[in-house]
């Protein structure tokens, strides 16, 4: 009996084997990997890049301060938080922000 024949059927599981580990290596499921930090939308303080500049009580006053805003070239969002609207803008643009905003209305 010739040892051939089964020298390579083990040689081909052992290459099988090898392949098998390498592909979950490669494409795992990654499960010992920390999950993605989620953000509490209620945190003041993940507003990403944005700075609140004003808070109102009403959408539609946070709208005419948006417009307010728009007018005077200052890029801003409107935000919620609990029964409050934020107007949030870039950091450059705060100090312009807050002189449309106090400023007297037209």
């Amino acid at each position: 009996m010739t040892a051939a024949p089964l020298t390579a059927l083990v040689g081909g599981v052992l290459m099988l084997a090898m392949i098998l580990i390498a592909l979950r290596w490669t494409f795992g499921t990654g499960r010992d990997q920390p999950a993605p930090h989620i953000p509490d939308p209620d945190d003041p303080t993940g507003d990403g890049l944005l700075t609140e500049v004003s808070r109102v009580p009403t959408e539609a006053a946070a709208q005419v301060l948006r417009s307010r805003l728009a007018a005077a070239g200052v890029r801003a969002t409107v935000g919620r938080s609990g029964s409050a609207y934020r107007l949030l803008v870039f950091p450059a643009d705060l100090a312009a922000a807050r002189v449309v905003v106090s400023g007297p209305s037209d």
